[in-house]
């Protein structure tokens, strides 16, 4: 087959959070740019992550606030729940905003849109079924799938991740996790509030790299929903049954189920793109190799968002494409080696349960690690003490800030209603330089929950200010008023 050729400026492989962020970026600055993407606009989060996922959430949220009205004067209902229905729903959430993602939005935008799989041929080609592209650089935005974990007889059993979850056919009525991941913890969650029974395995405790007192808090309410965790368990083996699915611990404990997902992990999808021909590294793990500024060991080349290893985030893409377009049309080359890097020790991330547990930067237990003990010091304030956490009878969890002495701010974890929304506010701070100090005199509308963060930075003065010695002061200011 005669393929037709191209010779372009920028050709990107994945159409995903990092390459349609490039994509967008570089056609609007009126480069040509290739895009390839052999199965659907919009990658992962679009059609089988994020944003399914938070559909699905939504729903069990529904489902659930009609059975804990009680403390309000609302009478608990049990809900009705078609499951068509809940999957309707999901499927209209995504056309909504598919068109964003959209091949004729992109084409509009000045992109060639090839809707194939790609893979290099050579260290300056790429080809697909019918097309031949050569180009000034590459990107590589092919992300991640589900990854299963080396659990005897897994194989042989039809289990579930989040690829086809949500097209299931019939709700699940005892649905086994393998994983108490973020995506474990937030589909269990969503389909027991939908009415399935859930059981959740892992191999380790639960969130084992968040602060550890956040959480319990996350894990002792998913208990108290009626969630069941088995962690940490060894799982001995998976079997098929007549009714479908069993998993047989090390203890001896055998747990029987309709269905089973399998939530333990993933891995790059850098398969099938014949990069030893283009020259480009993987590690062992099989992710892209890059150097901060997202290159590989072609230099014409580049990776970003989950193939690079480099975030497992939908947001760590679209900042590795900011930070593409920004090397690649708005730096000089020499300064591009120091401004645009990639790394960031500030990339929030959160667990859209209820509550929703959110971090940014690096916990107690890694600040003491890089900084020392002696010179890491974090403060809390718990949602016990705020008011409107507590006019909404949600007053689990709290904020925890991690700072150095000298009030710099090194990461911090939430645990509460919006949690995810209210990291954000920290973010901002931490990408400011602000300290310590600026949180605690921020204004706060009354009452909110972000109330709890100014709580908690204003605590790192509270020994301060209501010392003995200031005391003194005050009685002496006294006297001259």
């Amino acid at each position: 087959m005669t393929k037709t050729h191209y010779d372009v400026d920028i050709c990107i492989i994945g159409a995903g959070s990092g390459g349609l962020s490039i994509a967008a970026g570089a056609a609007q600055l009126g480069r040509s740019v290739v895009l390839f993407e052999g199965a659907e606009m919009g990658g992962d989060c679009l059609n089988s992550g994020c944003v399914p996922s938070k559909a699905l959430i939504a729903a069990g949220k529904h489902a659930h606030a009609l059975t804990n009205g009680a403390p309000f004067g609302v009478k608990p209902v049990k809900p009705n729940v078609t499951f068509d229905t809940v999957k309707s729903h999901i499927q209209g959430i995504i056309e909504h905003i598919a068109p964003v993602d959209s091949v004729e939005r992109f084409e509009g935008l000045g992109c060639t849109v090839i809707q194939e799989y790609a893979k290099f041929d050579g260290k300056d080609a790429v080809v697909s079924e019918t097309t031949r592209v050569k180009a000034k650089r590459f990107v590589i935005a092919t992300g991640s799938r589900a990854s299963a974990p080396p659990v005897p007889g897994l194989d042989s059993v039809d289990y579930l991740t989040n690829e086809n979850i949500f097209t299931l056919p019939e709700q699940p009525k005892h649905l086994l996790i393998i994983g108490a991941g973020p995506i474990g913890l937030e589909l269990g969650q969503a389909f027991h509030r939908l009415g399935s029974k859930v059981d959740i395995v892992d191999l380790f405790t639960p969130l084992g790299r968040s602060e550890p007192e956040h959480a319990k808090v996350l894990i002792d309410a998913l208990t108290a929903e009626g969630l069941n965790f088995h962690a940490p368990a060894k799982t001995k083996e998976v079997r098929k049954t007549a009714t479908g699915v069993e998993i047989e611990l090390e203890s001896g404990t055998v747990l029987k189920g309709s269905h089973l997902l399998v939530a333990a992990g993933r891995k790059p999808a850098s398969s099938g793109l014949n990069l030893e021909a283009a020259g480009v590294s993987l590690d062992k793990r099989g992710y892209v190799e890059t150097d901060d500024n997202l290159r590989t060991s072609n230099p014409r080349v580049y990776a970003v968002g989950d193939v690079s290893g480099r975030g497992g985030l939908t947001h760590a893409a679209g900042f590795h494409g900011g930070q593409i377009i920004k090397a690649f049309y708005f730096m000089p080359p020499l300064i591009n080696k120091f401004s645009a890097k990639a790394t960031t020790d500030i990339m929030p991330a959160a667990i859209y349960t209820e509550p929703e547990l959110a971090s940014i930067g690096l916990s107690e237990k890694s600040a003491i690690e890089k900084y020392g003990k002696d010179n890491v010091r974090c403060v809390t304030a718990g949602f016990e003490h705020n008011d409107r956490a507590i006019a909404e009878r949600s007053d689990a969890g709290g904020v925890k800030l991690i700072a150095t002495k000298k009030g710099k701010i090194l990461g911090a974890s939430i645990v509460g209603e919006s949690a995810g929304d209210l990291i954000q506010m920290i973010s901002v701070a931490m990408n400011g330089g602000v300290k310590i100090s600026g949180l605690a005199t921020i204004i706060a509308p009354y009452p909110t929950r972000g109330e709890a963060v100014k709580r908690a930075a204003g605590s790192w003065y509270t020994d301060a200010v209501f010392s003995p010695k200031a005391q003194k002061w005050a009685g002496l200011m006294t006297r001259f008023h």
